[in-house]
């Protein structure tokens, strides 16, 4: 991924406003992000804690995402020990239940998305293995190649993203 500008990524979210938007805060580590080995920009807002956000590089321009975890005692207290994007598996505390207002009216109607992802949104450093899961059991094998991780990854991030950007 191209290296992004504090400008681009926030006028690059189709899922808040831009006073959301402004509001936000950049990852506390944003000057020495590696950008070389990120599919996708994903981080917990340090203002915000239950707010995290995705900036995917697309071929007209970035495009950002806003999550949340859901209010406790609902669904947001079911955690999964598997990460739906890159397929990373966890400690159930390292992947949470993220939704994301859709974008356009039906996200100003309350309407939403969710899927489970690595708590701390680093799912490209866990496929090239830059960054180790804590499991209690061991970390699964595979026998895809990297650059097959790497395309799956893309793949489900993309269709969550296609849902949340839906008409």
């Amino acid at each position: 991924m191209e290296p992004l500008s504090e400008k681009q990524i926030r006028s690059s979210f189709v899922n808040c406003t831009k006073g959301e938007a402004s509001r936000l805060r950049l990852p506390s580590d944003f000057t020495e992000l590696p950008w070389g080995d990120l599919d996708f920009l994903g981080w917990v807002d340090p203002g915000a804690p239950l707010r995290a956000h995705l900036v995917l590089p697309r071929g007209d321009g970035p495009l950002g995402i806003t999550l949340r975890v859901p209010a406790v005692g609902r669904a947001s207290a079911v955690k999964s020990s598997l990460c739906q994007i890159c397929l990373t598996g966890h400690a159930s505390s390292g992947v949470t239940l993220l939704v994301a207002p859709l974008a356009g009216a039906r996200g100003r109607e309350g309407n939403t998305v969710g899927t489970y992802l690595c708590s701390d949104l680093a799912c490209p450093l866990y496929v090239r293995g830059k960054r180790q899961p804590k499991l209690r059991s061991g970390r699964y094998e595979e026998s895809l190649t990297l650059d097959e991780r790497i395309a799956r990854m893309a793949a489900n991030l993309d269709a969550f993203v296609a849902k949340v950007t839906a008409g």
